[in-house]
């Protein structure tokens, strides 16, 4: 596996610090590994993270539904946990979009060298297959990107809202601010939904496209 490729690890280490990612690139190819495995990895884990807000967004639901059916105890242990759950939910948004950055970064250094090494054949049968793969490969990538882009996007309502209710409850610690917030869970269960519908589509997509480049 390349993330078990020790002596790898270290030298695209060094590179990344560096921040030039055409010599991140050709550190890598110099110890074995192409770009194509590269975004293959990146796919995965762009993938796992997902999987994981996945779970997180769930957690947050569940800690907003026991909010509002709030029967006694510390109203500030509440707060306090509802928050967590909120940080905790932001932080795995800013995650996933990290992860899609980086398979979309590598998937325009492969595609553009992809490109230029067609003009490299002399056999016209060979390009012309090398073509079409190409063709093939880029238009599974952006149907993949497509579907991560969306689910990405299915997560800034969530976090709004749980932001939106975090902050009145701060404002607000009673049992009476908890009373208001009881709407709010319907709107925030159905876009959990919407947001994990997405996700499963994006993982479905990644699995699928994983799948092609091996």
């Amino acid at each position: 596996m390349l993330k078990n490729l020790l002596v790898a690890s270290s030298l695209a280490l060094t590179v990344s610090l560096a921040g030039c990612q055409s010599a991140y690139y050709s550190a890598w190819e110099q110890v074995g590994v192409e770009k194509r495995d590269i975004m293959v990895d990146r796919v995965e884990d762009a993938k796992e993270s997902q999987e994981d807000a996945q779970e997180q967004f769930s957690s947050a639901l569940e800690e907003f539904s026991a909010l509002v059916n709030f029967d006694g105890g510390d109203l500030e242990d509440v707060y306090n946990s509802l928050n967590d759950e909120y940080e905790d939910s932001k932080s795995a948004a800013e995650d996933v979009s990290n992860r899609i950055n980086k398979v979309q970064s590598v998937a325009e250094a492969l595609f553009d060298e992809w490109e230029e090494e067609l003009d490299e054949y002399e056999n016209t049968t060979l390009r012309r297959e090398s073509e079409s793969k190409l063709r093939q490969t880029r238009q599974r990538y952006e149907d993949m990107l497509r579907a991560m882009r969306n689910a990405e996007g299915k997560m800034d309502p969530v976090l709004q809202r749980l932001q939106d209710n975090v902050l009145y409850l701060k404002h607000n610690l009673n049992a009476n601010a908890i009373g208001a917030l009881q709407g709010e869970l319907t709107t925030i269960r159905g876009d959990v939904d919407t947001l994990i519908a997405e996700m499963n589509k994006a993982i479905s997509e990644s699995d699928a496209f994983i799948a092609s480049m091996r």
